[in-house]
């Protein structure tokens, strides 16, 4: 490990950071604000523009070269994985080696390492599992973001601090609702829904929007790159009745703030990404989930949204009249400062990190 540099604490945050996908930047955010002000920070990321847009004074590792990565880690004496699902086999298992080899040699040259506000999986291949189950123990702590990953954990019998606490993003501040304005949809395209599943939730649309005579609708792509071009996939493959496609219109999330700022505006959120149902339960907006996976539905209980499983989804009817009773429901606020509270355990476990060598541990900004 190199000499460190005017006795700052050299960090490391590796995260999907950079690829267009406003969920893991924003909670580059949050994770930012959970840091101790003095720390020499290096953040692996893809395109730079928005990393440096939250932390201008960073060194950008370029996140998809393992070897700078690596290199980077010769600078560095706390590695946190910050955020998100890393260690998981579904993006691939070239992704889930990366992250292992990381963790594995930032152990073996005396790093600190924080997994933080992680979830566990999916491990959907027999060997992804066995390498997972040996490599968590080169961790020093661990948040997890559901109860899920903790319990894989502890069956495992990970013998390291764990703690477990509803997504980091929670703590972001967000903003008061005020306003009554489109649907807003956060849709991704998805294996669990074929061409009649897509016409079922098209024609579920257009009954929710006969009720609402007056209302549009917003296509708000949280990722880029995946969510973008679907409204006009759904469109050319005749899912979109022609007054949906006439009242649509689309949009890129490309910040924190202006997503806030939709969700307040909007009368109804209608999200499948984990991330865009938070981020609308922080704006103070109406919500009723969809979920392509255990994370959102889990997120959704504990919000008390109402939530239908893509892979089981009802009627059209009954669609539609879960969707509309959302309608000028919005989060309690004495539910989502409990959540907010929750999530505190992993400002928590950065804290314990700072607090070993008799450091002060850094103040929660949430």
């Amino acid at each position: 490990m190199g000499q460190r540099a005017s006795g700052r604490r050299r960090v490391l945050l590796c995260g999907y950071y950079g690829e267009h996908n406003l969920g893991d930047d924003a909670l580059l955010d949050v994770l930012l604000r959970q840091l101790p002000d003095d720390c020499q920070l290096s953040i692996t990321a893809h395109d730079p523009t928005p990393v440096l847009q939250r932390a201008p004074s960073a060194r950008l590792v370029p996140r998809r070269s393992l070897l700078a990565t690596l290199r980077a880690l010769e600078q560095t004496d706390v590695l946190v994985f910050g955020g998100g699902s890393l260690l998981q086999d579904s993006t691939s298992f070239k992704s889930l080696l990366y992250y292992l080899a990381l963790l594995l040699i930032a152990h073996a040259r005396g790093l600190t390492v924080v997994l933080w506000g992680q979830g566990l999986g999916p491990l959907r291949r027999r060997r992804s599992r066995w390498l997972v189950r040996r490599c968590l123990a080169c961790a020093s702590r661990i948040s997890w973001r559901d109860p899920a990953s903790l319990a894989l954990a502890q069956r495992w019998r990970i013998p390291v601090p764990m703690a477990m606490g509803p997504d980091p993003l929670w703590c972001h501040p967000g903003n008061p609702r005020h306003g009554d304005g489109p649907i807003v949809l956060c849709w991704r395209p998805t294996s669990l829904l074929d061409h009649q599943g897509w016409c079922r939730l098209g024609q579920a649309l257009d009954q929710l929007i006969a009720k609402q005579s007056d209302a549009s609708l917003l296509w708000l792509a949280f990722h880029a790159e995946q969510d973008e071009s679907l409204p006009g996939w759904l469109s050319d493959q005749g899912v979109l009745p022609a007054r949906l496609q006439a009242i649509s219109t689309t949009a890129v999330a490309r910040s924190v703030p202006d997503v806030l700022d939709r969700f307040a505006r909007s009368r109804l959120v209608i999200p499948m990404r984990l991330h865009a149902l938070v981020l609308a339960q922080l704006a103070g907006a109406p919500c009723a989930a969809l979920s392509y996976d255990p994370k959102v539905a889990a997120a959704a209980a504990m919000a008390a949204v109402p939530c239908l499983e893509l892979s089981d989804l009802p009627a059209t009817e009954l669609i539609s009249a879960c969707w509309h009773q959302q309608i000028g429901h919005n989060p309690d606020p004495e539910r989502l400062a409990r959540i907010r509270q929750d999530a505190g355990v992993h400002q928590s476990t950065l804290n314990a990190v700072w607090s070993v060598d008799g450091s002060e541990p850094c103040a929660a900004n949430s």
